[in-house]
């Protein structure tokens, strides 16, 4: 599905390529911006013992994961922060504290990757969500951009890793990806911000572009797909 942005900047205009690769991106500091340490900072407001939440971009505690793999209910998890960080807050304080992490969608990169897709790359998202996260996200997507089915109207196929049952950085769910999109590793390129994703892509064959800061989409894509090299592995 096509969309307009009304007045956003255009997007930098990119090389005619002979081979175009298919672009596998994560979502969280990729194409959202996130910050970690609003949603520690909102729940240790809520720990008399001052506890430290084990969650953050490099590292987190099962408890996440389960979330993130569709193992948690909402209820179960809120249950699991409070009995595991002795944290005392109502459900909507634990919600409004998991999500401030969430922060914006840049307009300029919704509108790179609506270029790229019309000059013909297969675009795919592969993120480690849940549906506390993804609800709220799709949501300010379809109020702000109208988009009626969130992030995936932006792209050619989403995966969640709640709805696969997988999470990055094992190898498995790029796999699955691969599979689904009918994709060779050494004709894709993934672009990711967390180092330990980045390093099980390369493992597998498939070529990356490591967002780090203070690295943007829209500063570092173009160039990288200039740059990409379908022959190699």
């Amino acid at each position: 599905m096509k969309h307009t942005f009304g007045q956003l900047q255009a997007a930098p205009t990119l090389l005619h390529m002979t081979k175009k690769p298919n672009l596998l991106f994560d979502f969280g500091g990729v194409i959202i911006n996130i910050d970690y340490q609003r949603t520690l900072d909102e729940m240790r407001r809520f720990s008399p013992a001052g506890s430290t939440i084990a969650f953050n971009q490099q590292a987190q505690a099962e408890l996440f994961d389960q979330l993130e793999t569709g193992r948690l209910t909402s209820e179960a998890f809120r249950e699991g922060l409070r009995t595991g960080y002795q944290l005392t807050a109502t459900d909507d304080e634990l919600d409004a504290a998991w999500n401030a992490m969430l922060l914006d969608v840049p307009a300029e990169r919704l509108a790179l990757i609506a270029e790229l897709r019309e000059q013909g790359h297969e675009t795919a998202l592969l993120s480690n969500t849940n549906h506390m996260h993804i609800g709220v996200i799709n949501q300010q997507l379809k109020e702000q951009y109208g988009f009626a089915h969130g992030i995936a109207d932006a792209l050619d196929r989403v995966f969640y890793s709640q709805e696969v049952g997988l999470r990055k950085p094992g190898e498995e769910i790029f796999r699955h990806v691969l599979r689904e999109m009918n994709w060779k590793a050494e004709e894709t390129l993934f672009i990711e911000d967390s180092i330990q994703h980045i390093e099980t892509a390369r493992r597998l064959g498939i070529q990356t572009l490591f967002l780090a800061p203070p690295l943007t989409l829209t500063d570092a894509l173009p160039d990288a797909i200039r740059a990409f090299s379908p022959t190699s592995a």
